[in-house]
């Protein structure tokens, strides 16, 4: 049967659907009857519910599923005969002045777009790298002494310094009224790290045991604390304790401490630098990556199903509230969250979706088996039992096709940079890692 399809704009397409009223009619009989073996009414034993009874009860349910199964048979039926990319779910309304003996539905749907990507070799695209040096190498183990450091009281009369540990009384004010987590006892805290805020740790830094102080400190205008954001208050700090830090020495005793097999610094030092290689490589693909897709969205031309947006759209609003029920917000999943909020999000990840495909179609792009196998090996090898990690990742179809979607994604990062004007360009550990 030939299909006809009428496009009334851009990518939305409409079909009319035709089916004969004795074949809904037969199809309605046939489940009548088989649910008049089963069904259980008062006053009728099993199976022997007359078939009157059951089509006045279930009549109309039944002729509403069949109606639906058909026209979506019916559907399927001609979208394929017209070869067509159907976007998302049809809208089907039925259409009045049937010919006789036939009941006629619109479907109006969206197709997938043709996708034109143009000359990569015109695209220009920054390429990153980094290298692991002795420094970043002497950073790790800096970190990894820190979190193995222990604490020992000053001497009375020692004044804090950056590194210490200081036990702390303190209460705020604003305009002379204390406000809510401004007041603490026996509080504790490194001296130095962040942890607090500097006007706080400028204030402390200095001190001795059982001194106190007065200052004024200035809060950001985006702290978290929206009560006191952005204002002034007084505080009074009273300096209880203060406790030097003693980092472990860089010796066999830590090497093997960390699980390191020969136990010697070196081989400390050369395990270090393996992990903080994958890093590296992780950190990298990952920027080059977002820059190939950018130069891809970019020489790409489509138009953008509405269907897929809006399903994207509902996905992200999904995550947002999922997040939000995480945090401990009551009611999240009632969150009124505007949809318009994450609408160029998704329509850049339809978009780039559907521009990957193309390429990954026309250039076979697909994941081998030899490299999710190698993708999923290098994820493990940072885990103590690799091999439990690799049976975690093939033993479950849902985790195995998220690395095939990371797989696929360097695939096209790798065929795009190998088209495209790449310029060179050199990062420092620390810019890759946020450090700088």
């Amino acid at each position: 049967m030939a299909v006809t399809v009428e496009t009334l704009e851009k990518l939305e397409r409409k079909i009319t659907l035709s089916l004969p009223v004795t074949t809904i009619q037969s199809e309605v009989d046939a489940r009548l009857k088989r649910l008049a073996r089963t069904v259980k009414m008062d006053g009728f034993r099993p199976g022997k519910v007359p078939m009157s009874v059951v089509a006045q009860r279930y009549g109309y349910s039944v002729q509403y599923e069949v109606l639906n199964d058909k026209v979506g048979e019916a559907f399927a039926q001609a979208a394929n005969e017209a070869q067509l990319r159907v976007a998302g779910q049809p809208r089907i309304t039925e259409k009045d002045g049937a010919p006789e003996g036939q009941v006629t539905f619109d479907a109006v749907f969206e197709v997938f777009p043709e996708v034109k990507i143009g000359d990569l070799a015109t695209a220009e695209v920054d390429k990153l790298s980094a290298e692991v040096t002795e420094a970043a190498i002497d950073k790790t183990l800096d970190i990894l002494r820190k979190q193995r450091r222990t604490f020992a009281q000053r001497a009375q009369g020692a004044a804090a310094e950056d590194g210490d540990r200081v036990t702390v009384d303190f209460e705020g004010k604003i305009d002379g009224e204390p406000f809510q987590g401004g007041k603490a006892e026996d509080f504790q805290f490194l001296v130095g790290e962040g942890q607090m805020l500097k006007e706080f740790e400028d204030a402390v830094r200095g001190m001795k045991t059982g001194e106190s102080k007065t200052f004024p400190l200035a809060f950001p205008e985006d702290y978290h604390g929206k009560d006191v954001a952005g204002k002034t208050a007084d505080f009074l700090v009273t300096v209880k304790k203060i406790e030097a830090a003693h980092l472990p020495e860089v010796n066999e005793q830590l090497a093997k401490s960390l699980g390191i097999a020969d136990g010697t610094v070196e081989g400390l030092r050369a395990d270090i630098k393996k992990n903080l290689e994958r890093e590296v490589k992780f950190r990298l693909q990952a920027r080059n990556k977002q820059a190939v897709m950018d130069a891809l969205v970019a020489k790409a031309e489509l138009d953008l199903p509405n269907a897929s947006v809006q399903a994207e759209i509902a996905r992200l609003l999904e995550a947002a509230r999922a997040d939000l029920k995480a945090r401990g917000v009551k009611d999240a999943d009632k969150a009124e969250i505007p949809e318009d909020v994450f609408r160029p999000q998704a329509e850049r990840r339809v978009r780039l979706g559907l521009v990957i495909a193309e390429l990954v179609r026309a250039n076979d792009l697909q994941a081998k088996p030899e490299q999710l196998k190698a993708h999923i090996d290098e994820l493990a090898a940072s885990y103590e039992k690799p091999e439990d990690v690799v049976r975690w990742y093939f033993g479950d179809r849902e985790r195995l096709a998220e690395v095939e979607a990371v797989v696929i994604e360097n695939n096209v990062t790798d065929f795009v940079l190998g088209k495209a004007k790449v310029n060179e360009k050199a990062v420092s550990f620390d810019e890759l890692m946020g450090q700088a």
